[in-house]
């Protein structure tokens, strides 16, 4: 019995999916985890603690993709899991700072809205033309300074320490203005997609 020639086997080190039990996935998770943590810190008013949590959600962001390629262990599963507990995680300290007094109220809804956004043009992407944005640098950089910029000001506010609410400023304001200029060239990229794919239907 010969072999389909244009099926060829496949290569060493060639990139597949790992499955859904990988070390990266189970970092992902424990950070999902927390996620509900940070609320009720929030509104038993632990802000400094759930500024403290907060950050290290932020600061293991980079762990799971980390480990995901230095161990081979990219994953469907991972792709899903790890952008989801960083926008879960944002979601719930501005949604949760809005609520419980905790953050500026023209910050929260700034963040709100423009997530809101963004979110119902990627679902309106991926129902039209079946495809999903793709992330930027850019957004990553602008979401790290948001990350710490929220963390530093719960832990200030909560703690009363006026030098971090300083630093969370010096962060999170540069942080919020790059959120809307990637925000705008998502919005841009979305425009592409839906116009290459009228072009294809044509």
């Amino acid at each position: 019995m010969t072999k389909n020639p244009e099926t060829p086997p496949a290569q060493a080190g060639s990139p597949a999916d790992a499955g859904v039990f990988t070390v990266p996935n189970l970092v992902s998770v424990v950070r999902l985890a927390l996620i509900p943590v940070l609320w009720w810190w929030m509104a038993t008013d632990h802000v400094a603690a759930a500024g403290w949590l907060f950050g290290f959600i932020a600061a293991t962001d980079w762990i799971d993709g980390y480990l995901a390629r230095r161990l081979n262990q990219v994953s469907e599963v991972g792709k899903f899991l790890d952008p989801l507990a960083d926008r879960l995680a944002v979601g719930v300290a501005v949604v949760g700072g809005l609520v419980f007094n905790i953050l500026p109220t023209w910050f929260a809804w700034a963040i709100i809205i423009r997530e809101a956004v963004i979110g119902v043009g990627a679902l309106a992407i991926a129902a039209r033309v079946r495809s999903k944005l793709d992330v930027r640098r850019l957004g990553k950089i602008a979401t790290a300074l948001l990350y710490f910029g929220v963390a530093w000001y719960f832990v200030g506010e909560g703690s009363s320490i006026d030098p971090l609410i300083w630093l969370a400023w010096a962060t999170a304001i540069p942080g919020l203005v790059l959120y809307y200029v990637v925000g705008f060239q998502y919005l841009q990229d979305a425009l592409g997609l839906l116009k290459n794919s009228k072009g294809v239907g044509e």
